[in-house]
């Protein structure tokens, strides 16, 4: 079983220069109204769709309102990928921080609205 998020929005090519350029994602399949986007290895997918498409079915059309939904992408090196956002001048929403539960983490927002956490788990802290 595989897992692909998919996000209805008009915001197709900044989602494309964000995913890509920010955090190497590659290009899966691409037309004029559905983009599909993959992480660096492959593992997993993420595709965005323009709303109200008539190639899709109604419940397909209505376009992401930008609230309640997150993203976390897990990496080896979470410090070498913050200190490239934040030399980009990427806004950081959520700043580098080590939790108690073993996460070390930090979040940015997508064009769309969507957060994303990006972490590297390890055990629990003493």
């Amino acid at each position: 079983m595989k897992l692909n998020a998919g996000i209805v929005t008009t915001k197709l090519a900044e989602s494309k220069e964000f995913y890509t350029n920010l955090l190497g994602f590659g290009v899966t399949f691409e037309n004029e109204f559905y983009l599909l986007l993959h992480t660096p290895g492959k593992e997993t997918g993420i595709s965005f769709l323009l709303p109200d498409h008539p190639s899709q079915q109604p419940l397909f059309h209505r376009p992401f309102s930008g609230v309640g939904m997150y993203l976390t992408i897990e990496v080896d090196d979470v410090d070498k990928i913050y200190a490239e956002i934040k030399k980009k001048g990427i806004d950081i929403k959520v700043d580098i921080r080590n939790e108690p539960w073993g996460d070390r983490h930090f979040a940015i927002q997508d064009p769309n609205g969507i957060g994303v956490d990006i972490v590297k788990y390890s055990p629990p802290q003493e």
